[in-house]
């Protein structure tokens, strides 16, 4: 993005930066350090760093748009960049943008994940490090696989099933959409951004891919995959259930609100039949009969057909109109009843 372009982004809009800190002391001053010039405002939080983060901050960095904020407790990264987010909406910021601060993560790329927000395309805007295929060879093989089953995971229970690279923490929302956010409810630890997705689904916002590098030092990752696999499960399960519920029954009620119940019932009644009648034939060594094949088929087809056209309805479903514009003359309307 050329330098007049990235320039006329940040006018009239005021563009904040938050970034988590907890063990990041190597790393911390030369993100800061790299953040656009046009940023309105820098927001560290300090998620009760070990190493002190937050105070090597206050002592290194004499950027006057830096601004530390202190955890008593460790909350995880999405604790802290909830009190990020507010800390920018209290302040009157237009675009928060995300930034881990281990150094992963561009400052530079910040305009290429603010212009489709600020002219009005999407709501929110996320990484994904699987653009470009030649630098995928360098991305660690196990953390590749694993985006690609958390990915899959994730787009079940978000809903958003034109993304990839979920867990992507360098991400922008419009600061009228953030609002709307449910803060207390969305998880707090590294289900963080997997969970922010599926809220602001239930909003309908719309949420695009931005293809970005990742660097890859001497940082160490504090996730410990064998202590959060069980949680991700629960929670994309949990999430997935929640979503069908909001969309299809609760805000709506469309064909393939009676698509998926009805496929997974013929589904679940042909394996049923199905597997008693081969069980029962084998127990007194009889061919089970072609009619009884058939009775316990039949469903299992119908099942898979009514379930496959739910997902095709699912994804068609993606929301492709953007709401900031709606909810910001809601929060107007708000402010104007209220005084």
């Amino acid at each position: 993005m050329t330098k007049n372009l990235t320039d006329n982004l940040f006018q009239d809009v005021q563009v904040a930066v938050v970034i988590p800190c907890f063990k990041v002391t190597k790393q911390i001053v030369n993100v800061i350090s790299a953040i656009p010039s046009g940023v309105w405002r820098i927001y560290v939080i300090d998620d009760a760093c070990p190493d002190g983060s937050g105070k090597m901050v206050n002592k290194n960095v004499t950027d006057p748009r830096a601004k530390v904020i202190f955890h008593s407790k460790n909350l995880g990264v999405g604790g802290a960049v909830i009190t990020g987010y507010k800390a920018a909406i209290f302040d009157g910021a237009d675009v928060i943008v995300k930034v881990d601060g281990d150094g992963q993560m561009d400052p530079l790329l910040i305009p290429d994940f603010i212009s489709p927000i600020i002219i009005g395309e999407a709501d929110y805007t996320k990484g994904n490090r699987f653009f470009d295929l030649e630098e995928i060879r360098i991305m660690p093989k196990l953390r590749l696989f694993g985006n690609a089953v958390l990915s899959l995971m994730a787009k079940l229970s978000t809903g958003y099933w034109n993304l990839f690279d979920p867990t992507n923490g360098f991400t922008a929302i419009h600061a009228d959409v953030a609002k709307q956010l449910p803060f207390a409810k969305i998880s707090e630890r590294y289900f963080f951004e997997t969970d922010i997705l599926f809220r602001l689904n239930t909003l309908r916002a719309v949420v695009i891919d931005v293809p970005m590098s990742a660097k890859y030092g001497e940082e160490v990752s504090n996730i410990k995959i064998s202590n959060i696999i069980g949680e991700f499960l629960f929670k994309h399960i949990r999430n997935f259930f929640k979503r069908i519920f909001y969309n299809y029954y609760l805000r709506d009620l469309s064909l393939a609100s009676i698509e998926l119940p009805l496929g997974v019932l013929l589904f679940l009644f042909g394996a049923g039949f199905g597997g008693y009648s081969w069980y029962d034939s084998a127990r007194v060594n009889e061919v089970t009969p072609a009619g009884t094949v058939m009775l316990a088929a039949l469903p299992i087809l119908m099942g898979l057909q009514l379930i496959l056209a739910f997902l095709g309805n699912d994804i068609a479903s993606i929301p492709r109109r953007p709401r900031q514009k709606m909810f910001r003359q809601l929060s107007s309307y708000n402010k104007g009843k209220n005084k």
